[in-house]
Parts: structure tokens; sequence; C-alpha cells
């Protein structure tokens, strides 16, 4: 059956989730390949109440399963998962959720981590520029290296997903929240330096700015209701 002239995805969240346990068992077999573009499609695929109920299903059951038995090869695969797959493989069991739950938290790593990854000079870049002019601890707590290397930020990234999994849930997503923070308050800078010679990436960048201060205000948001024992 297709869709707006495309074929639809026969995968549901049902069987995304089963390829991202499959990441993790005993004996490690590797997922099947899942053709990135088939995530439009895919959208408007679903009963939305079911999308949700196996959003929050499989992201309690992950969490509780990973920290419950901390692998390093477990760890190392759910890492790299969206390296090998795509990003939109997790945006399918993920991205709908409501922002400031255990699902949509993930999410919201898994894109801080491929943001990074996809541009890692620019986004290392607006993160040094924002550290320029902030004056708060968030350069304490997001944890890089001033001024950071691209190298250095993309370690961070990954240290930031695998704290999610082996070390404080609300941590890691408060470290994230302070790097995108910085990245914003970096683009925003930029943006306006651009601005005042007519530049036409202003706009582009004001865009990006406020895209990373959203996830920053979703990762503060998540982590607290952790804490409180109320991310669900």
């Amino acid at each position: 059956m297709s869709v707006g002239g495309r074929r639809r995805p026969t995968h549901t969240p049902l069987s995304v989730h089963a390829r991202i346990v499959e990441a993790m068992p005993r004996d490690f077999h590797r997922p099947t390949q899942f053709p990135s573009a088939a995530f439009e499609a895919f959208q408007g695929g679903d009963d939305p109440a079911t999308v949700n109920r196996i959003a929050h299903e499989s992201a309690a059951a992950l969490v509780a399963r990973v920290k419950h038995d901390p692998q390093p090869e477990i760890l190392d695969r759910l890492v790299s998962f969206s390296d090998e797959h795509g990003i939109d493989v997790v945006a399918e069991l993920w991205a709908r959720a409501a922002p400031h739950t255990l699902p949509g938290a993930l999410w919201r790593i898994y894109l801080v981590r491929a943001v990074i990854r996809q541009a890692p000079e620019e986004v290392t870049y607006l993160f040094d520029r924002g550290v320029e002019t902030s004056t708060t601890i968030d350069p304490i707590v997001a944890g890089a290296p001033t001024p950071a290397t691209p190298a250095e930020v993309l370690a961070l990234a990954d240290l930031l997903l695998r704290g999610v999994f082996d070390g404080d849930f609300a941590v890691a997503l408060e470290r994230g929240a302070a790097f995108c923070r910085l990245a914003s308050a970096g683009a925003t800078t930029v943006a306006d330096e651009q601005d005042s010679i007519g530049s036409d990436l202003a706009s582009t960048l004001t865009r990006r700015a406020l895209r990373l201060s959203e996830l920053g205000v979703d990762l503060t948001a998540c982590a607290a209701l952790w804490r409180d024992g109320s991310l669900d």
C-alpha cells in the first residue's frame, strides 16, 4: 500500500522495538537494515494509542534492562545503534512520544548525538562561541573541554548517551541540556554577526538556535521528572 506516492513500510513501532532489543540479547544478533526513507511514509501509519503504548513500554524495558546488567558490549551497541541503522529507526519508536516522557527523553538524547555527529566541526564552533559568552555553570555541567575540538565533542556525544544507560540518568540529561544551551547561545551570537553583514545564514542559524534551545528545555524538564520518580 502506498501513502502519498510512496509504499507504506511494513515496519511498525513493535517491529522497531524488537530490532533495538535485538541489539542487546546474549548472542547479539545483527538486526536487518531498515531504509531510512521509510520514516516519512510511516508517520501516519499506525494507531496513535498503540504507538504511544509501545514507545513507553519499550523505553522503560530498555532502560531497566541495561541498568540491571550494563555489559560493555550492550552499551556499545546502544550507543552506535543509530550510526549503523540511521536515526530514523530510533525516531520511529520514540519521536512521537510527548517531550517530557521517558521515550521523549531517549529520543532527544539520541537526537543531540546525531546532530553532533552530522556536523562536528560546526557544532563544536557554535559550542565554543556559546562558552565564550556564558555567564552560567553550563560549561562545567556539559563537561566538554573549553575550547573543545571536534573529536572531544564527538566523545562527549557518546558519553551523554552512554550515561543515560550506565550512569545517573538525570545527570546525563542535564549535561545534554547544558550542551544544547551553549550551542544555542553560540548559534545566536553567530546569527547576529551574520545578520549585521546581511548574510542569508542568519535565519538558518536563528532557527538552529531555537531548536537547540528547545532541546535544552525538554532535557532539563525530563531530568527533573526523573529525579522526582515521575518520568515515564
